[in-house]
């Protein structure tokens, strides 16, 4: 059966439905996740469907806007979502007239009813679809703050919002012109929708339940109450027990002890935290698989608890020197760099200035972490050749000629979104970038802006293809700084516009094919998936810079250290301290050869040939448990830190234990109705109870704060300080 071209719009060809029916998907996983029957008569673009899609993804793009901010950082996430707006959309069903209007003739004589009908599975996943590409914190905010915050540069609404939605979109774009390569055949899987599928047709399937059981919504706001109510506790009335570094209340001014088991600045190997904004700060650990949390903590344990001590007590690097863990750079006296001190007053590199100055040192964590973005970058490429390879080879070959599974089968009776639709979205966005990088000055060539969206189209489908059938995707952050930081040596500004629009562009595109794949799975109207992520980013774009611009001009302190309410912009400071070694310094002088981290470089061979004895061990005993090794999982699953602390990431894996091993174990029918659920409603109570306590005990007339032990003991520790080890000499590094 020959494949008709998208842009021709749908493809009506008659099949024996009878067939269908008893046609499913040749996946396992797919077939117990997702229902093989479709009703295309269900209404899906509904009036009720915008309204809630719209007040519900509007809220959480701006709740998430301001937690980015935070450290720790509690997320709305989309799951939360889909669970919200499930009530919400039983209750417009329930109340709302079924009376169906008609437009006069010279609008178009349109139909249209605010209820037609349950509210059913398709509202439900396009309200999911619009919140999942649109309620994250945009990955460009980090430039648009750095610029205004560390180089001085002041900028307005209209170039942020442009910024944002240019760096949103154009992702958009490309990530239609990959529906046939990544959407539409049944071997791109995409595990990551198998558990929103199982949730939406559990909840429009769980009419009824068994006497004596509770419902999933019952329990749901239950431990959402508990979880708001809870959270008063480390939040505000005992805040020690977010920071519970309890070693360090007992050694203070022991720095190892307090480097070590410490919770603000150390590695966090006291595990326990009473807070969950602190357990789900890198995600909730409830949402991850167990090998995967098995991965990344192993390698959590490898290299912070184990590598990165031994480098830092033998002062490799001059490590000692500086806190161990913290996302500042260094100069040679110790103090916090000054970047402003190597910069004319164009903003741009001074080479006489910097060698007058200081180099920039870097603290022990975040040298290790470039040391494992040098290998991650080779070991990605090698793992997939290695394992997935083949693979990747047969989808390649199958494209045009892979059988429709049932799904795609059902998909038939719905128009095609054209490609020029998407075509249009891309290059539109691109100019519109353009626009922006021209007219307020950013000394981003046209060519650089060129040369970043041709880093994620050449990526966009290896990434996509390794994501859908592995989980593992491509990372273009190294690069995007690197290429520009060769290229516009010593201009900032130019570097992280040139890196967000890079990383955003591919991060986006991967994101809109998901989410595409998920609206083929529930069988929803390709045009409207199309419109809802559209419309959701767009306006999502607006609402979340006007929270950056009220909240940077409200709240006081923000993005310093000791900010009250601990807005300290931890992501932020990771973005300027890339900045500032990619983008000014540049990686000649901060790992070329003869320099103080030119060995990093060694770690991009040790990289490549990482998965290779792992391969080999596979190939020679098929059924060793080696076969479940990821080396990119592991190297990559630690690539928060910085910001994150150590107990970010032990008390993770401490709860996940509990949750993906113990009760998973023990009692999966419990685990399977309830897990997620318990990961929503922890997450939804406790951002509803930061937000009560901000906006009324720590905001109003400059806060009302109880002073007392248990909220401040935490702050006479060396971990909250950040000392390091050593003293630098009078006269600096030499």
């Amino acid at each position: 059966m020959l494949e008709q071209d998208s842009r021709d719009g749908s493809i009506k060809m008659e099949f024996d439905f009878d067939a269908v029916n008893e046609e499913d998907s040749p996946f396992p996983e797919v077939r117990a996740s997702v229902s093989n029957i479709d009703d295309p008569e269900m209404p899906a673009m509904t009036l009720r469907m915008w309204l809630i899609g719209l007040v519900l993804c509007m809220t959480a793009s701006a709740m998430n806007l301001f937690f980015n901010f935070r450290q720790p950082a509690p997320s709305v996430s989309p799951l939360v979502l889909l669970l919200v707006c499930y009530p919400m959309g039983k209750f417009f069903a329930f109340v709302l007239p079924i009376t169906t209007y008609r437009l006069p003739r010279y609008l178009g004589s349109f139909e249209f009813s605010l209820n037609p009908g349950p509210w059913n599975i398709k509202e439900h996943v396009l309200v999911y679809i619009m919140a999942n590409v649109a309620i994250s914190a945009p990955y460009a905010i980090n430039a648009i703050v750095v610029t205004q915050l560390n180089y001085g540069v002041q900028v307005d609404y209209s170039f942020s919002v442009l910024l944002v939605v240019a760096t949103q979109l154009t992702g958009f774009g490309l990530a239609g012109m990959c529906r046939r390569f990544l959407v539409w055949p049944a071997s791109m899987v995409w595990p990551q929708n198998l558990v929103t599928c199982t949730l939406l047709n559990t909840l429009h399937a769980e009419d009824d339940e068994e006497a004596g059981s509770i419902t999933r919504y019952r329990y749901f706001l239950l431990v959402l109450g508990g979880a708001f109510f809870f959270f008063f506790i480390p939040g505000y009335l005992f805040s020690a027990l977010s920071v519970f570094s309890w070693m360090c209340w007992i050694m203070p001014d022991n720095i190892p002890v307090n480097q070590l088991f410490g919770v603000d600045s150390g590695l966090g190997m006291t595990v326990v935290t009473f807070d969950w904004s602190q357990i789900s700060w890198i995600g909730s650990p409830l949402m991850f698989p167990w090998w995967a949390e098995v991965h990344i903590f192993f390698g959590f344990v490898l290299f912070f608890w184990i590598i990165t001590p031994i480098l830092y007590y033998t002062n490799t690097w001059d490590l000692a020197y500086f806190p161990l863990n913290d996302s500042n750079p260094y100069d040679r006296h110790g103090n916090v760099y000054n970047v402003s001190a190597v910069l004319d007053a164009s903003n741009r590199f001074n080479l006489t200035a910097y060698e007058n100055y200081s180099p920039l040192y870097l603290p022990a964590t975040y040298a290790m972490t470039y040391m494992l973005a040098f290998a991650l970058s080779t070991c990605v490429l090698v793992h997939t050749i290695l394992y997935h390879g083949r693979s990747l080879l047969n989808g390649l070959k199958k494209i045009r000629v892979e059988q429709d599974d049932i799904h795609s089968k059902l998909m038939r009776n719905y128009p095609e979104v054209p490609d020029w639709w998407y075509l249009v979205c891309f290059f539109s966005f691109f100019l519109l970038m353009v626009l922006v990088v021209e007219v307020w000055h950013t000394s981003v060539p046209v060519w650089a802006l060129l040369l970043s969206v041709a880093l994620p189209i050449l990526y966009v489908l290896p990434s996509g293809f390794i994501y859908a059938m592995t989980g593992q995707g491509i990372t273009l952050n190294l690069l995007a700084q690197i290429i520009p930081g060769t290229l516009m040596a010593g201009d900032p500004v130019a570097n992280m516009i040139f890196k967000a629009y890079s990383v955003q562009t591919l991060s986006e595109a991967t994101s809109f094919v998901q989410d595409l794949k998920l609206g083929h799975y529930i069988k929803v109207p390709p045009r409207a998936t199309f419109l809802v992520q559209f419309v959701g980013t767009l306006l999502a774009s607006f609402i979340q810079i006007g929270v950056k611009q009220w909240m940077f001009t409200n709240i006081p302190d923000i993005c310093t250290p000791n900010q009250p309410s601990f807005l300290t912009c931890p992501h932020n400071q990771v973005y300027f301290t890339a900045s500032a070694i990619w983008g000014i310094i540049g990686p000649t002088r901060q790992f070329g050869k003869g320099t103080l981290y030119y060995p990093e470089l060694y770690a991009i061979i040790v990289g490549a040939f990482l998965p290779v004895p792992f391969w080999l061990w596979q190939r020679r005993y098929p059924n060793s448990w080696v076969r479940f090794v990821s080396t990119p999982v592991v190297l990559n699953g630690v690539s928060y830190i910085p910001p994150a602390a150590g107990i970010n990431y032990s008390a993770w894996f401490a709860v996940g234990f509990v949750f993906q091993y113990l009760i998973r174990k023990r009692n999966f029918a419990w685990w399977s109705k309830f897990n997620y659920v318990t990961s929503a409603a922890l997450d939804s109570g406790t951002v509803l109870s930061f937000f009560v306590i901000f906006f009324t005990l720590d905001f109003p007339k400059g806060g009302l704060y109880i002073k007392w032990w248990g909220n401040t003991v935490y702050t006479k520790t060396a971990d909250w300080h950040r000392l390091p080890l050593k003293t630098i000499p009078p006269n600096g590094i030499p």
